[in-house]
């Protein structure tokens, strides 16, 4: 999750996602992941204190400031790349597994409040954006408990 003035998202050269200052979530499934996991980060997107106040401490979040959410999947955050030169992505889950777990994120984030643009699941998409900070989170389902 990157904190960000603008981002969009292109596909084929086409605005197909665009917000202005908010969260860029970039959104990998694992296999094996689960429904609860998908409501678990779009809460944690969605609360996490990472807007500055009016002295300019990150106290608020985006439920409190109205910010919007650019969520675009990305299986590559799956990778493994710690045996020889090219990555392993058999922790990623497949499409078919991924896709309804990706649109839960962005389905429980609007169900919170939070405007929601997306990128297009399984395209090849560019990704614009300017960070704003920088802050940049790691938000993983699997650290929950």
């Amino acid at each position: 999750m990157q904190r960000v003035l603008q981002a969009a998202v292109r596909v084929d050269g086409a605005v197909v996602g665009e917000i202005g200052s908010g969260l860029l979530a970039l959104v990998g499934v694992k296999r094996g992941d689960t429904p609860e996991a998908a409501r678990y980060v779009a809460e944690k997107i969605a609360g996490l204190r990472v807007f500055p106040d009016a002295v300019g401490r990150m106290q608020l979040s985006a439920l409190e400031t109205g910010a919007a959410a650019l969520v675009v999947s990305q299986f590559t955050l799956y990778g493994d790349a710690r045996k020889g030169r090219r990555p392993s992505y058999t922790d990623a889950a497949d499409a078919e597994e991924a896709t309804p777990l990706y649109e839960a994120v962005c389905a429980h984030l609007r169900s919170l409040g939070v405007p929601v643009a997306t990128g297009q699941f399984g395209a090849d998409m560019q990704i614009e954006m300017t960070a704003s900070g920088p802050v940049t989170l790691l938000l993983d389902s699997d650290r929950q408990f």
